[in-house]
This record gives structure tokens, C-alpha cells and sequence, in this order.
């Protein structure tokens, strides 16, 4: 990271009530309003939004829009930027990652099923309502670099970098039901997770292919087809 950035994120938090909401925000995990840090904080809106702005401009948190509800505005809502993860006391991706493994073991459940129910905590804070691009959003942020592209009744989400290779590489198959499970999470009725085609994680190009719309006779359950086991490319 750049030393200037470093510099302004810290004096960002060098004020106790910023980075009171700044820790607020990375604790909850999910995109906060601020009416929600209005009554978490005793201070007004204007207040609030000052220190938003702060955190904002040094790259600390990112601002976007929540999807319209009713009337009126489209409310502001912030979360952690995840360029910064892992850092300034935030969870990163490996530390997520540990969280999950621990839960595999401690209930014994399949990985694929731990990452179903650990989908929300990856869900994008403002859906698009476009599932594909909101799966693939999700793995960017992860770190994934995802690339979509369009296939006859769905699509493909070529993943280029896999940010967790060097766990991968010990464990392939946990690690990509974990994932293969997140991404099962993240669909909706209008869409469901085919497979995921897995390669040599140092290579990347692991495929997730989605298809839209499913025929009442097809398999919904998502599989693993792990082809580097039995010969990577």
C-alpha cells in the first residue's frame, strides 16, 4: 500500500469516534445506514455523514446506494472497502477462511454446506438483481478476478486469480466445495449452480458455470468436478 495512503487512513482513525464507527461498520459485516450509526452514536446526521466522508476519501470505507424501497430516495448505506481488509483490525479473506474450516470441523457438516449457510457474509450490500453479476461481484470481492461470459441457457464465471491457492494446494477439494458452496448460497430461485470445473490453483481459470431458468427434471444440486485430479490442463 501506498505510504501517503497509509498515512491518511491513519490520521482517518486517529479521531476515537471515526474510528469507533469505522470498527462499527466492520463488525456488522454487511452494509450499514446511517441511520443505524445515528443510533449507535450520539450525534446527528450531519455529524455522521462528516465522518463517513472522512473514512470515504482515505479509502477506508466505500459508499454505494441500497436498492430503492417505496418512496423517497435511495438511502446511503457503507462498508468496509475491501482493499482494506485484513488490516486496521478488520477480518481479512484467509481469516474468513479459517472461521469456515473451524465450522467444518466443529459440526461435521460437508464443506459445501457450511458455504451455503456463510453465503450472506459475501453477498454484495446492493444487489442488482441480476444474479449472475451479483455471484460474480461477490467473488471479486473475494478476490477471484472474475470474468463472466454468456453460455446457451445461463452462464460461465471464469475465475482467473484463486486467492486461497496455497490452502488449495494442500486440501483442492475442501476449499472448492467451500466456494462451490457459497456461490449456491448466493443464487435465487431464478438460477442455480451447475458445477464448478476446478484446475490447478496456482493456474487459475476455475469455471462456475450457472444456469437460468432450470428444467423441472434437471438436478438443482450443485457438483464438484475436480479435473485436475485426474489430469490438470
Amino acid at each position: 500500500m501506498n505510504p501517503t495512503t497509509l498515512q491518511e487512513q491513519a490520521k482517518a482513525l486517529g479521531d476515537p469516534t471515526r474510528h469507533a464507527i469505522f470498527r462499527h461498520i466492520a463488525q456488522a459485516g454487511r452494509a450499514v445506514g446511517i441511520a443505524e450509526l445515528n443510533d449507535q452514536f450520539p450525534f446527528n446526521h450531519n455529524a455522521i455523514r462528516q465522518h463517513l466522508a472522512k473514512l470515504v476519501s482515505a479509502g477506508l470505507v466505500v459508499e454505494t446506494t441500497a436498492p430503492a424501497a417505496g418512496r423517497g430516495r435511495p438511502r446511503l448505506v457503507y462498508e468496509v472497502n475491501p482493499a482494506v481488509e485484513g488490516q486496521w483490525g478488520t477480518t481479512g479473506p484467509y481469516e474468513r477462511l479459517s472461521r469456515l474450516l473451524v465450522e467444518i470441523i466443529r459440526t461435521g457438516l460437508d464443506p459445501e454446506e457450511v458455504g451455503r449457510r456463510a453465503a450472506g457474509l459475501f453477498r454484495v450490500p446492493s444487489p442488482s438483481g441480476d444474479v449472475v453479476a451479483d455471484v460474480s461481484a461477490a467473488m471479486a470481492r473475494q478476490g477471484f478476478e472474475p470474468e463472466v461470459r454468456a453460455l446457451r441457457g445461463g452462464a460461465e464465471i471464469v475465475l482467473h486469480s484463486c486467492p486461497f491457492a496455497t490452502t488449495a494446494l494442500a486440501d483442492r477439494e475442501t476449499i472448492c466445495a467451500l466456494h462451490l458452496g457459497i456461490a449456491e448460497g448466493l443464487t435465487d430461485p431464478t438460477a442455480m449452480v451447475a458445477e464448478l470445473v476446478a484446475y490447478d490453483p496456482r493456474k487459475a481459470g476455475c469455471k462456475l458455470r450457472i444456469r437460468l431458468a432450470p428444467d423441472d427434471d434437471e438436478d438443482a444440486s450443485g457438483t464438484l468436478t475436480l479435473r485436475g485430479k485426474a489430469g490438470a490442463r
